[in-house]
């Protein structure tokens, strides 16, 4: 098969490295420039570390993987109000089998073990229903199987299925994410913060002298342009003035390189599959980070897909979804069981192995 994936962030290598090994041809294209860096601790769990196992990568995922001493919640003023050691809000307890590494790292390991072929810095242009392509940057091929696995925001979802306004579903809250000075001497060490309607979370770990800073507010749908980065950190600027040490996050957001921004929101289709064309991760099926299983959701849609393919082109859409779509649903609900305060780990661990890999 000659296969064209879009997106270069988790779904997208898993998906290459799965094709590649049973020797098919594959091409992921990026619109970004290099190789994105920055972005959440996310976490592994469930049936996703037995695919991290199955590939290989597991132990070097392990290698990286977040060592937090604890987290503290403080007020305005920077006055704890609570202490955990034991666990944090991203990871969850420290004793769980789970993995919890920083985004840009998993995705450097995803990518060398994939060997396919990376286009930086270009887009899918037009799709047509024969396989035939044409990129922004001027090229064209024609593809077997074209697949999205390009974000919530997905290109080739809005080329193959339309507006994105059909499948979005926005939960309230917009959220960024960016690298800042460490200033605070945070040491392996998470601080999160609440004030009104806006709030955010401080954390450090392998690197000392830098730390990720979340800030985010709650609000209704608002009408931005995701592609606009200065727009979007007026926007953090206008909501996150009162929030603990807002002067000098701010500031430091305005000097970041690696800022993102994006609404909580899921998406949710009828379909993922359609023609020449599948949908993987936040693309298809984007359970938010309020879920803490999009990572999850991407990689075992990402070697689900591929065993179908595999197997049998002829069934591959029909039973990527019938195997997928429990999966989904059960990790879905975790984002909504418990508005502010997240899902029971039972929940979570429920939902994170609701799927038979075989």
């Amino acid at each position: 098969m000659k296969v064209l994936i879009s997106g270069a962030s988790v779904g997208g290598p898993v998906l290459a490295y799965w094709l590649r090994r049973h020797g098919h041809d594959v091409t992921v294209v990026e619109r970004a420039p290099a190789p994105r860096k920055g972005g959440q601790a996310i976490d592994i769990r469930g049936a996703a570390l037995t695919v991290a196992e199955r590939m290989g990568v597991l132990e070097e995922i392990k290698k990286l993987r977040t060592t937090m001493r604890g987290m503290s919640m403080v007020d305005t003023q920077g006055n704890e109000l609570m202490r955990d050691e034991q666990a944090t809000l991203s990871g969850g307890a420290f004793d769980s089998p789970d993995v919890e590494i920083m985004r840009d790292d998993l995705n450097g390991i995803l990518m060398a073990a994939s060997d396919a072929t990376y286009l930086y810095g270009d887009s899918i242009a037009t799709l047509a229903e024969d396989g035939e392509v044409t990129f922004e940057g001027g090229g064209s091929g024609r593809y077997d199987y074209v697949i999205g696995a390009d974000g919530l925001h997905s290109n080739v979802r809005r080329l193959a299925f339309g507006d994105e306004s059909q499948f979005l579903h926005h939960l309230g809250t917009y959220l960024s994410i960016y690298t800042a000075p460490n200033f605070l001497g945070l040491d392996h060490w998470q601080t999160w913060f609440n004030e009104g309607q806006a709030g955010g979370a401080l954390f450090s770990d392998r690197d000392t002298s830098e730390m990720r800073v979340n800030l985010g507010f709650r609000s209704d749908v608002i009408d931005y342009d995701y592609r606009d980065i200065e727009q979007q950190k007026r926007l953090i600027q206008e909501h996150c003035t009162g929030v603990y040490e807002a002067p000098r996050l701010l500031e430091a957001m305005w000097k970041s390189d690696d800022f993102y921004f994006d609404s909580m929101a899921q998406v949710k289709m009828e379909h993922w599959c359609k023609g020449r064309v599948a949908l993987v991760g936040d693309a298809g099926y984007c359970a938010s980070p309020l879920s803490g299983q999009g990572t999850s959701l991407a990689i075992v849609g990402a070697y689900v897909l591929a065993q179908e393919l595999v197997a049998d082109r002829a069934t591959a859409f029909e039973r990527y979804e019938e195997r997928m779509r429990p999966f989904v649903t059960a990790n879905q609900a975790l984002a909504l069981e418990n508005p502010g305060q997240g899902a029971a780990p039972e929940s979570v661990q429920r939902a994170a192995g609701s799927i038979s890999l075989d």
